[in-house]
């Protein structure tokens, strides 16, 4: 397997797209996170474990998108969702980060940018 080939849990027969479409009989089936993608969510999800801010995960493949979810604790809701909606790859950008709240914190056409709302090096005013 190749770091640029699509990691595909889904029916046998089916053969993944560049997308993230898995087509079968000409109709997408579910929307898949490609080894690239994965690699760019777990590196941002591994610093924070290390943290100790987060704990759990889970990845969802759905018809018209796939979500990495992010836990505190396995038995709450999640903190964040790293969504693909490969719908709204040519208007607002196929990936996106939300809230608990459903808030959009980020959207975008490139998945390592759209991470960057994790990163805790941006310059914060402390009162003196």
């Amino acid at each position: 397997m190749s770091d640029i080939e699509p990691i595909f849990l889904g029916l046998a027969g089916t053969q993944p797209n560049p997308m993230g479409l898995a087509l079968s009989g000409g109709r997408p089936s579910v929307v898949t996170f490609s080894r690239h993608e994965l690699n760019q969510i777990l590196s941002v999800y591994g610093r924070h474990v290390a943290e100790g801010h987060w704990r759990d995960y889970a990845i969802d493949m759905l018809r018209e998108r796939a979500v990495f979810s992010v836990f505190r604790r396995s038995a709450e809701a999640a903190l964040y969702r790293i969504e693909k909606n490969p719908k709204l790859a040519r208007r607002q950008g196929a990936y996106s980060v939300i809230a608990t709240t459903g808030l959009i914190l980020k959207r975008g056409h490139d998945l390592c940018r759209v991470l960057r709302v994790f990163d805790r090096s941006r310059l914060e005013l402390v009162k003196a």
